[in-house]
This record gives structure tokens, sequence and C-alpha cells, in this order.
């Protein structure tokens, strides 16, 4: 009989242990070559455009702080940010009204989708602008009779600016409702049904239980849609609102100098969009906490490297 000193099942200590083995990264030369080439690309257009004597630099700078161009962004930043707040509380109301059971709410909301997503942007901002060709006077009372509660000239009432907000609150709002729809119905109906059987109404179950947890698939498609908002205030121009774009046109109408003037609108557009991103990013790690999403790396870190890459390799460990 042969006794032996390891355990039942235990595997023989007189094995020899296996060398350690160095981890060697791969070398992805087609990416250092990849970016290189983007590099002095980028580089190559900025220098041709910075010694580009057509782009007069000098303009640049006389308009680039100039009054009228702060009071523009300042009517651009009203619209957007009034057009949004109009978009999502409307669009969030038909939203509900497309998941109701009633078929005359989901009839309503449903051509209300259809005609302000189904006709160009541009159209309704000058539908809106010329209202007053369609009617004259605003009048408000019992319909059939000739009792009027309140009535208006429409040019006094709808100016361009707010002609320029019914028209970007109501197309954003019928945009904002499909995305909210699709937030909610992203949450497990369960998470309804547990509330509901707490005696919860439904009212409070859509806004404590289920509109937090649809936010996570909510927030990143309206970020865009918010500084997709602000780009497309330039369309309302075309009805004088005294936006940026249309202060814009009306000094390069009497100057003459289109690019120059073109490059500072895109230059401001551009830091206002840049702006925005930072709380759209803080938003989606906020609401997207315990996910994957939650654990990402903000892009200004990614492009640091060092710091992010660390971070990067203690989620990736923490997950295993």
């Amino acid at each position: 009989m042969t006794v032996t000193k390891n355990p039942l099942g235990a595997p023989p200590t007189d094995r020899p242990s296996a060398p350690e083995l160095e981890v060697v990264p791969v070398r992805n030369y087609g990416r250092w070559c990849a970016a290189a080439a983007s590099v002095l690309a980028l580089v190559g257009l900025i220098g041709s455009l910075a010694r580009n004597d057509n782009l007069r630099w000098d303009v640049v700078g006389d308009y680039l702080f100039a009054d009228l161009i702060f009071d523009g962004l300042g009517t651009t930043l009203w619209l957007t940010a009034a057009a949004m707040a109009l978009g999502l509380g409307l669009g969030t109301l038909i939203a509900v009204m497309r998941l109701s059971s009633s078929p005359v709410l989901y009839g309503i909301a449903t051509f209300f989708v259809w005609v302000f997503r189904g006709t160009p942007l541009l159209v309704q901002i000058i539908f809106w602008g010329y209202a007053a060709a369609l009617y004259q006077y605003v009048k408000i009372g019992i319909p059939f009779t000739e009792v009027t509660f309140f009535q208006t000239e429409t040019n006094s009432l709808l100016t361009p600016a707010i002609a320029a907000l019914l028209a970007l609150g109501l197309n954003e709002a019928a945009y904002a409702s499909e995305i909210v729809r699709a937030g909610i119905q992203s949450v497990d109906s369960g998470q309804a049904e547990a509330a509901h059987s707490l005696g919860m109404r439904p009212a409070l179950t859509m806004r404590r239980i289920v509109l937090p947890q649809a936010m996570r698939v909510i927030i990143p498609p309206m970020g865009n849609e918010t500084i997709n908002m602000l780009k497309m205030t330039a369309l309302v121009s075309v009805i004088s609102a005294h936006d940026l774009m249309s202060n814009i046109q009306d000094v390069y109408a009497q100057n003459y100098q289109v690019i120059p003037m073109l490059v500072v609108a895109s230059i401001w557009y551009l830091a206002l969009v840049t702006l925005l991103s930072i709380p759209q990013a803080w938003l989606e790690r906020r609401y997207g906490r315990g996910t994957a999403r939650g654990r990402q790396v903000s892009p200004l870190r990614r492009m640091l490297g060092g710091a992010a890459g660390s971070v990067v390799k203690k989620d990736k460990e923490n997950a295993r």
C-alpha cells in the first residue's frame, strides 16, 4: 500500500513551477501612421487658413466681440433655452398621450408628431413668421358665434421672436416626444406594476419611478437635440429674429465681407456647443451610475492619455 502526502485530488507538488511570462503589448504601427497623417493634415489645413489673406483676420478680430454680435448671442441663447423648455415639456406630455390607452389622446398626439416632424423646420418658421397672411386677427371666444373675449392683430402678437420660439419649440416637441417615449418604454413594466401595488397613483409612479430610470436613455439624445437646437436657431434669420446669424447677415450685407463674418459666427457657435457639451457629459455620467456608461472617461481625459489610461485599467480590474 502506497501512502501519499498530498490530499486526495490535489495536484502533485513535485512539478516544476512555470516560468513567469512577460506580457508585451501589440504594437499597432498602422494606428500610429494614421494618427501621424491626421495630425499633419490638420496642421497643414490650419496653416493654410492662417496664411490665407482672403479670410481677413483683421475683420474677424474687429467683429468677434462687437456689441452687435453679443446682442445676437443673447437672442440665440434665449431662443435655445426657451424652445428646449417648451419642446421638452410639451414633448413629455405628448409622449404620455401616445402611450395612453385612450384612442382620442393617442390620435391627437400621433397627428401632432406627424405634422411637425413631417414638414421642414424652415417651412414652419416662415409659416409662423407670416401667419398674418392667413389670419389678420387672433380672436378668442365662443366658436360659431360672434361672442369674442379677446382680439388683437396677429402681427402685434406674433413678433419675429415669438414666431421663432413657436416654430422651434413645437418642432422640438415632436422629436422630444419620441425620445421620451423610447425612454419610458425602456423601463421594465414590472416597475410600474410594483408601484401600483403599493398604492401609488399613475402620475406619481410616472414622476417618481419611471422617468428617473428612463433618464439614462433620454439624456444622450436630448443633449444632442439641445446642441442641434442651438444651431437651428440660425434658420430664424429668414424672418429677421435678430439672432446671431441675423446680425451677421446684416453686417456682411453692408461691408461685403461674407467669409470673415461667417468665420465669426462659426467661432461663436463652436464655443457655445463646447460649453453645452460639458453639462451633457456630466448628466450622462450621473444618470449612468452603476452601468458601463457611468464608468466612461471624459474625452478630455482620454486625450490627455496617462491619467485616463490608469482609470480605465482600474475599472477593468474591478470588473474582473
